[in-house]
């Protein structure tokens, strides 16, 4: 088992726009006015796209697969990278769980983080259910990168 998460209090601030821990692991930033930063909101949004219907509303879980606000409690950054990319299999003598591989997914793949800090909030419960009630703006840099791991910028 990796080192788990940590500390998820935003130190640093990048070009684009994303937020990281003391450790340098993408993490989450909250306003004083309550607004997210960007990429946790793009990260609900993108959650809820491509991973409720399996994980459920809000990270919450399901009968087909874990909360994962409460895998990301004892996940590394490295691991849930690591699971999302190449997917995971999990067989007991009362069932098998799979989870898809996404790694050439680029709605998954170009907001991988996104989708991190996200769950990352979630599960230490500075994110609470539902839609954010709002962000900040978004920064024309981040625009640009996205576009480039679609490959819409040609």
């Amino acid at each position: 088992m990796a080192e788990a998460p940590g500390d998820p209090t935003a130190v640093k601030q990048d070009d684009l726009g994303k937020w990281t821990d003391a450790k340098g692991d993408p993490t989450y930033k909250i306003e004083p006015d309550g607004n997210l930063d960007w990429f946790s909101y793009s990260g609900f949004r993108r959650y809820h796209s491509e991973c409720h219907v399996c994980h459920g509303p809000d990270a919450e879980g399901s009968p087909y697969a874990p909360a994962l606000k409460n895998s990301l409690k004892t996940m590394s950054y490295a691991e849930f990278v690591g699971t999302v990319v190449g997917g995971r299999q999990n067989v007991t003598t009362s069932q098998t769980n799979v989870m898809p591989a996404f790694g050439d997914n680029k709605n998954v793949m170009c907001y991988l983080d996104d989708i991190y800090v996200y769950i990352r909030g979630r599960s230490t419960g500075a994110i609470a259910r539902g839609r954010p009630p709002g962000r900040v703006d978004k920064v024309d840099k981040a625009t640009t990168a996205e576009k480039e791991c679609l490959g819409l910028d040609k």
